[in-house]
C-alpha cells in the first residue's frame, strides 16, 4: 500500500439531532464539528438526516397508502365501463 495517498481512517460520530441518536464507528469523512462522547475522548461528529432512529422502515412507522381507494376514485371520476 502506498503512503500518504489513503484519507486518514479514525474514529467518528454520526449524529440524527432529530431523533437525538448517535453512534461512533471509523470512517473516513472528514469534518470540523467534534463532540466529547460517552468515554471522555473528543471525536469529530457528523450530522445526518436520516438513521436507523428515525427512519419509517426500522421504526415500524410506515404510511400504508390506500391504493384500492385511490383506484377506485379514478373509476368514479373517469366512468370506466
Amino acid at each position: 500500500m502506498k503512503k500518504g495517498i489513503h484519507p486518514g481512517y479514525r474514529p467518528v460520530v454520526f449524529r440524527d439531532p432529530g431523533a437525538d441518536f448517535a453512534f461512533l464507528t471509523r470512517s473516513t469523512i472528514a469534518s470540523d464539528k467534534t463532540i466529547e462522547w460517552t468515554d471522555g475522548k473528543t471525536y469529530p461528529v457528523v450530522d445526518v438526516d436520516v438513521s436507523s432512529a428515525s427512519h419509517p422502515f426500522y421504526t415500524g412507522r410506515n404510511r400504508v397508502l390506500d391504493t384500492a381507494g385511490r383506484v377506485e376514485r379514478f373509476n368514479q371520476r373517469y366512468g370506466r365501463t
